[in-house]
């Protein structure tokens, strides 16, 4: 077996997945995308490899190289249509509405003026997010018509393409924490809480983790977000509503796990190159997970999951 670690920049994370390879045994080349070079017409220097494990920080440069590899019939984890969903705030929370996943309420639109009528028509506070980003950069609460005024301006005047679509969400009271579950192949192997004073908890921002009790609610919702997207390798971001109880925020799909082993004790690393090594050894031609495509009138997949397992 020989697995391709894809990478753009060795991080911390990067580091223990291939302390993980090698200490499994298994071949492997850490393979900067930016320094490769993908004949379409010939995939036989690729064909040297069972597997790939995308940890790009850029979506393009990830999505690049998972289409060529994906073309030549290489296995990838996670696969380009993962990628593409999780990439996209939009993408996502389409593929969760579309499964009766419980998401924030969320409103899009294309024009400041539209903009500003469906801040005004979701209520104060709103949230403004890009619908391309990470880190909890660039997100705002928008406390008022003067805060949304200013801030729209800004996103229409100064911000890239990526500013052109108006992302909004609901602003969900919840306590001064969120949870994250790490999703491996459909499993939750691991959770962690992260609190913080900001009402943005991202650990990347200071936030703290501890241990997550992965209750059988937790686990069928993120288990139902993980199917929506496609599957694969996931950490899903999980709001508490005082009202409409556990709301799946965000699902990511090249997430960051340093700051997550210890609270949790779990070697998310290793579970994660156990489930690229199991990849790697189906036969040619298994298939991957294919997301339910809900009809007017169909149970959800959420729907169906919560009909057998417990709340």
């Amino acid at each position: 077996m020989r697995i391709g670690l894809l990478t753009s920049r060795i991080r911390v994370e990067e580091k223990l997945l291939i302390d993980r390879l090698a200490g499994r045994g298994i071949d492997h080349d850490v393979i900067d995308v930016r320094q490769a070079v993908f004949d379409i017409h010939d995939p036989g220097p690729w064909r040297r490899y069972d597997a790939f494990l995308e940890r790009c920080i850029s979506q393009t440069e990830a999505l690049t190289a998972v289409r060529c590899l994906e073309a030549f019939s290489l296995p990838c984890v996670n696969a380009s249509t993962v990628i593409e969903t999780c990439g996209d705030k939009l993408a996502t929370s389409l593929r969760l509405a579309a499964a009766g996943v419980p998401t924030p309420r969320t409103l899009v639109a294309t024009d400041p003026e539209s903009a500003l009528a469906a801040i005004e028509r979701m209520g104060y506070p709103a949230v403004l997010k890009p619908t391309v980003g990470s880190w909890g950069r660039l997100l705002a609460r928008v406390n008022d018509r003067d805060a949304a005024e200013a801030i729209v301006e800004h996103k229409s005047t100064l911000g890239s393409v990526q500013h052109s679509v108006f992302y909004v969400q609901e602003y969900v009271n919840k306590p001064d924490r969120d949870l994250r579950v790490f999703m491996v192949g459909g499993e939750a192997i691991a959770g962690i809480v992260r609190s913080s004073v900001h009402w943005i908890t991202n650990t990347a921002r200071g936030g703290r983790a501890a241990v997550l009790e992965i209750t059988p609610r937790i686990r069928d919702l993120c288990r139902a977000a993980s199917d929506a997207v496609g599957g694969g390798i996931l950490a899903i971001d999980l709001l508490e509503s005082p009202d409409r109880g556990l709301l799946v925020s965000e699902v990511n799909h090249t997430m960051e796990f340093r700051n997550s082993i210890e609270p949790t004790g779990v070697d998310i690393p290793g579970r994660m190159i156990d489930y690229v090594a199991a990849v790697a050894e189906r036969p040619a031609g298994a298939g991957r997970p294919v997301p339910v495509v809900v009809t007017r009138g169909e149970a959800t997949a959420f729907d169906r999951l919560s009909a057998t397992g417990a709340a």
